[in-house]
């Protein structure tokens, strides 16, 4: 399948929840993918972005593939439905979570957006420019990663977000409410990493990439 970005710069009128997965996808793996499906079903979202970020300030530049190469790797996991690889917060001209999601929104008034993010990247969160400002701007559905759930779940995010948290079971009513909110999704864990990937040959040798079925409706 040829990758071909369907989400307009400029944005639209369209009326969804969607989710937002972004990162460095050095390269994009199966965590990745289990993320997305997971957070479709249990959200009841209509879509997941994948957003490749163009340079991650809290990442080393040295071992960072071409931007190109990173999105090909997401566009690897993505159906171009449900399930959409994105170039668009280079196309914004945004660095930042916080200021690409505020262009977003307002581009987009009638998404619900839901940011989603794996367990480590809920503990490392405090480190983000304006993430108290985040949380108060977008909804937060957490991933679980193994042997970073109970430190993201007693970490500095949580605590901000104590009287905030709503039950998992609840979890499909998170895209339509006001934030602050969040949920943490347990679920089905997958330990693999990108820097393990590149330890093992990098994105040559397609280690951790999956296909992604063309139905993603069920949380198997």
């Amino acid at each position: 399948m040829v990758w071909r970005d369907t989400i307009p710069t400029w944005g639209d009128r369209r009326c969804a929840r969607i989710g937002l997965l972004g990162g460095s996808f050095n390269p994009a793996h199966l965590g990745h993918q289990t993320i997305a499906r997971r957070a479709l079903v249990a959200l009841g979202l209509d879509q997941v972005w994948l957003m490749v970020s163009p340079g991650n300030p809290l990442k080393p530049a040295a071992g960072m593939a071409p931007f190109a190469r990173r999105l090909a790797s997401a566009a690897s996991l993505a159906d171009g439905h449900r399930l959409i690889a994105t170039d668009i917060e280079t196309r914004l001209g945004t660095r930042y979570t916080f200021d690409t999601l505020g262009k977003l929104q307002m581009r987009f008034p009638n998404v619900h957006f839901v940011w989603l993010t794996g367990a480590d990247g809920f503990v490392t969160l405090p480190k983000w420019k304006g993430w108290k400002r985040l949380l108060h701007r977008v909804p937060v559905a957490v991933m679980p990663r193994p042997g970073q759930n109970m430190q993201a779940l007693r970490g500095a995010a949580a605590h901000y977000l104590a009287h905030y948290r709503l039950p998992s079971r609840q979890a499909r009513l998170l895209p339509d409410l006001s934030p602050p909110v969040w949920t943490f999704l347990p679920g089905r864990q997958n330990g693999i990493s990108a820097t393990s990937i590149r330890q093992r040959g990098g994105f040559g040798d397609g280690a951790g990439h999956a296909t992604v079925p063309n139905t993603l409706n069920s949380g198997e």
